[in-house]
């Protein structure tokens, strides 16, 4: 095997312009991909922690149907104190989860006593919030900052509606909703700031404390309408959302089905699609580097049977096995992969530190400066180029096979 490499690499070494070539192909193909890979998984990541870590939430937890309905906000699915206890309780065992925060959510008119719109208002535990969505306070565009996300009797207003209704921080307004059993109730509160909308310029989400929101839904007990929970590491998030969907399974409704579920992220935003087509995209790229990789040594390797037809038919005639022929050539595309690999993987290693040193950053909404912080993973080096290094010898194949099946006699007289 030994003796077969070095007469490998010495074939590669006669044909210097087209070994460097083709290497160059590869190399330039396995770094571009690299980087692909490293910058558009930081993009994904920063992208995610903003959805995430301003609005919802690595998971949450609601009563059975309510996602199904969210657009109406229904009352009727909050959970009772009891199954949000069952809920409180999972939530607790489970050792990835780092802090759970409940909410009230529903649809209120929003008046600044002249005009009224409508808007979505969430209650919330101010401490417990910021522990599950830490971002969500770097939102606040104006008014009173630091301290508690909203005190009692304040409200955080979406821009959208304060810049509608021109109202702004220190003003009071006031919220009327209509609660479970069809009563009105109303009740007035003091614009704390406004918010930024963490999905775009329509958002309508405003919030108050959670007493407040049970106060105003003139709730007999402290209903919660999910649990939105932050998970330790975010790679994690599909198995803890698994684990508790089996730990919630025991806790049954009056039809005999569960009466909780558990959804990730995922199936309650449509930024998971761009997230997926993120994916989709690198998926892509790797395609291409494999049908880069097949045609460039397909090409080199046809190319050296072609031009050593006499040199195959010399060693075949002084009776070098066809399998040994067959492991020469390739050889000679391993070799290529594994040189092109390489090279590649330690020039988009060095881009990658570049790209850290030079902090490229963006702006998401009103989160500014926020750098990008290209990283790959050894998994994925070793996944891509070990890729290259099987599409390269599959792309010496073919031309191997000739090879080992040309018949000496006629190689011989081949001019």
């Amino acid at each position: 095997m030994v003796k077969i490499l070095e007469i490998a690499a010495r074939n590669l070494l006669r044909y210097r312009r087209r070994t460097l070539l083709t290497s160059l192909l590869v190399v330039i193909g396995i770094a571009a991909v690299l980087l692909f890979v490293a910058i558009t998984g930081s993009f994904k990541a920063l992208m995610i922690g903003q959805i995430t870590d301003s609005m919802l939430g690595h998971l949450q937890v609601h009563r059975r149907g309510y996602v199904a309905s969210i657009e109406s906000l229904p009352l009727n699915l909050n959970m009772p104190p009891q199954l949000a206890a069952q809920a409180v309780k999972a939530l607790d065992g489970n050792p990835d989860v780092e802090a759970y925060a409940p909410r009230i959510k529903f649809g209120a008119m929003f008046s600044n006593f002249t005009e009224t719109t409508s808007v979505r208002v969430n209650g919330v535990d101010p401490g417990r919030e910021n522990s599950v969505t830490p971002l969500l306070a770097g939102r606040q565009l104006d008014g009173e900052r630091g301290g508690a996300l909203v005190k009692r009797g304040e409200m955080l207003v979406p821009v959208l509606v304060a810049r509608g209704l021109q109202v702004k921080a220190g003003d009071t307004v006031v919220l009327v909703t209509t609660n479970k059993d069809g009563s009105v109730n109303g009740k007035t509160f003091v614009v704390r700031g406004t918010l930024e909308s963490a999905t775009g310029p329509g958002g309508r989400d405003g919030y108050v404390h959670i007493e407040d929101a049970r106060e105003l839904l003139r709730m007999t007990e402290p209903e919660v309408t999910e649990f939105a929970v932050r998970v330790k590491r975010q790679e994690r998030v599909e198995r803890v959302t698994a684990a508790l969907v089996d730990e919630l399974a025991a806790v049954k409704n009056k039809q005999g089905a569960a009466a909780l579920e558990v959804h990730s992220w995922q199936r309650l935003t449509p930024f998971a699609n761009i997230a997926n087509m993120i994916d989709v995209l690198t998926l892509a790229i790797k395609v291409m580097l494999v049908s880069i990789v097949l045609v460039a040594i397909m090409n080199v390797m046809v190319m050296a049977v072609y031009e050593r037809i006499r040199e195959i038919g010399t060693i075949a005639a002084i009776g070098t096995p066809p399998r040994r022929i067959l492991a020469l050539f390739l050889t000679e595309g391993l070799l290529l992969g594994v040189l092109g690999s390489v090279i590649g993987t330690g020039i988009s290693l060095g881009g990658i530190y570049a790209l850290n040193v030079w902090k490229i950053s963006y702006n998401f909404g009103q989160q500014q400066g926020l750098l990008l912080a290209p990283a790959i993973g050894v998994q994925d080096v070793l996944s891509i180029a070990g890729m290259v290094i099987v599409v390269a010898v599959l792309a010496s194949l073919q031309p191997a096979w000739k090879a080992s099946r040309m018949d000496p006699i006629t190689a011989l007289r081949h001019v």
